[in-house]
């Protein structure tokens, strides 16, 4: 894993920083898929082994609603050589979101989405790639 990330765009009312990014792996392979599936969406739930992964779903097909939360849009169309900012400035959005309950627990965590070798079991679309995404998180050290 190298240390650049995008950051997604704060999404979250009164937050004026990010709570999910994507490392410069997820990107390469989250571009792959998008040019294979179209615009894309993370959903975190929560649970235990395979349940407690990012899924990667085509945009829309996973409904989310009032027991979801929105915790970041990421702009994957720019291309500037390895080096990702953080705001989301147009186009389809690849949108982040986490089941309310599992926000609770997790409010206090920065999360990063990584990709490892290893074939997941779901439903999320980077499967048939031989690879999974999951998700690092540390303390968050500011107040929240």
């Amino acid at each position: 894993m190298t240390d650049t990330k995008l950051n997604a765009a704060v999404t979250l009312p009164g937050e004026d920083f990010s709570r999910v990014a994507l490392t410069a792996e997820a990107v390469g392979l989250l571009r792959k898929l998008w040019a294979q599936h179209g615009p894309l969406m993370f959903h975190q739930s929560g649970g235990c082994c395979d349940g407690s992964a990012p899924m990667c779903y085509p945009a829309g097909e996973f409904l989310t609603g009032d027991s979801d939360v929105l915790l970041g849009r990421f702009d994957l169309s720019a291309d500037d050589g390895g080096v990702f900012g953080s705001a989301y400035d147009g186009g389809q959005p690849l949108e982040f979101w986490m089941s309310r309950e599992q926000f609770g627990y997790w409010s206090h965590t920065h999360l990063t989405v990584d990709v490892v070798q290893g074939r997941g079991s779901g439903f999320s679309v980077e499967a048939p790639e031989g690879k999974r995404f999951l998700i690092r998180s540390t303390l968050m050290d500011w107040p929240v």
